[in-house]
C-alpha cells in the first residue's frame, strides 16, 4: 500500500490510476496512500469502521467510484483526510458534489451489501496546511446513520496506544503493490508506531517532506515492509481497539527508511467532540 515517489499529496489511489498522465502534484506533498503493500485480505466485521469515499461521477464505476478510504467515528460522522477532498481530487468544492458517498459494510467494492449513504455536509480542518501536510482531516456528516457496531473511538492525547512499539492495524482498498495495482477487496496490514526521533530522521525536510510529531505519527517497519499505499489516504490506523491515525502521506510504499506518516488523531478529537456528541442525535434532513 503506499504511494510512489513522496507519498506526496499526489493523489488518491484511484485518481491517481485515473488521471496516469498528470504528475503527482507538489514537491513532498502527502501522497494518497492505499494500504496493503504486503497485507492481507480481511473482512469488513474485522474492521467495520473502514469505509470507502465513493464518486462514481468523476471516478467511475469500476471499483464503485472509491478513490479514498476513511473511518466512522460516530453513527453520522465520518473521519478521513483533507487533502481527499481539495478541489483537485473532486474537480469542485467537496459541498458541490452530489454524488459524495460513504460505502460501509462492504468487503468486496464491486458488491452490494452493506450501505452507500449520502455526504450531506464536509468540514475541512481549518487548519490544515497542504504544503506541509499538517492538519490533514475532513470530517464528513451523514444523512443516515451507520450502525453503532461500525464505530470506532478515538484515541486521546496521553493514551498509551500511541507509544513506540505498539501494533496497529491499518485497512483500505488501496494500492496493494505500490505499482498500481488497486485491490477493490478490503486488505489490512499490522504495522508498528515508531518513534518520533525515527520518522523525523526519515523526514527532516526537503523533497520528501517534514515530519511534525505534534501532528503527525508514523507506522510500519524499519526496514520496510508492510504499509499503506495510494487509495488508502483518510483511512484508519486502530491500535488496542481505538483510532490513532489517517492515512496521509510517505515516501514510496513498503521502502526501508520511509514509514508511512499519519494524522496524529490526538490532535483533533478536543475539535471533534462536540461533532462526535451532536452526530449521535437524529439526523435533520436538508
Amino acid at each position: 500500500m503506499r504511494r510512489s515517489v513522496a507519498r506526496a499529496l499526489i493523489r488518491p489511489l484511484a485518481l491517481a490510476a485515473t488521471l496516469t498522465a498528470i504528475p503527482l502534484i507538489g514537491a513532498a506533498p502527502a501522497a494518497a496512500d492505499g494500504v496493503v503493500v504486503g497485507g492481507f485480505p480481511i473482512d469488513v466485521s474485522q474492521a467495520p469502521w473502514t469505509v470507502a469515499l465513493s464518486s462514481r461521477d468523476r471516478f467511475g464505476g469500476s471499483r464503485a467510484g472509491q478513490f479514498c478510504g476513511g473511518v466512522a467515528i460516530a453513527p453520522t460522522t465520518v473521519l478521513t483526510a483533507a487533502h481527499c477532498v481539495a478541489n483537485d481530487v473532486l474537480g469542485a468544492p467537496p459541498n458541490r458534489v452530489r454524488d459524495l458517498k460513504v460505502i460501509t459494510g462492504r468487503t468486496d467494492l464491486l458488491a452490494t451489501d452493506g450501505q452507500e449513504t449520502a455526504v450531506r455536509e464536509v468540514k475541512v480542518n481549518p487548519e490544515y496546511d497542504p504544503a506541509t501536510n499538517e492538519g490533514d482531516y475532513a470530517v464528513l456528516t451523514l444523512t443516515e446513520p451507520v450502525p453503532r457496531s461500525a464505530v470506532v473511538p478515538m484515541a486521546a492525547a496521553g493514551d498509551p496506544a500511541y507509544a513506540a512499539g505498539t501494533e496497529a492495524l491499518v485497512s483500505g482498498w488501496g494500492d496493494t503493490s505500490g505499482n498500481g495495482a488497486y485491490t477493490t477487496r478490503l486488505r489490512a496490514a499490522r504495522v508498528h508506531v515508531l518513534a518520533d526521533d525515527l520518522c523525523a530522521r526519515a523526514y527532516p525536510g526537503g523533497r520528501n517532506g517534514t515530519y511534525r510529531a505534534a501532528s503527525m505519527l508514523c507506522a510500519g517497519e524499519a526496514a520496510g515492509g508492510p504499509d499503506a499505499c495510494q487509495g488508502d489516504s483518510g483511512g484508519p490506523l486502530v491500535a488496542e481497539g481505538r483510532l490513532i491515525g489517517l492515512v496521509s502521506w510517505g515516501s514510496g510504499c513498503g521502502q526501508a527508511g520511509s514509514p508511512g506518516v499519519y494524522t496524529r488523531v490526538s490532535e483533533a478529537v478536543r475539535m471533534l467532540e462536540p461533532t462526535v456528541e451532536g452526530s449521535q442525535e437524529a439526523p435533520r434532513r436538508s
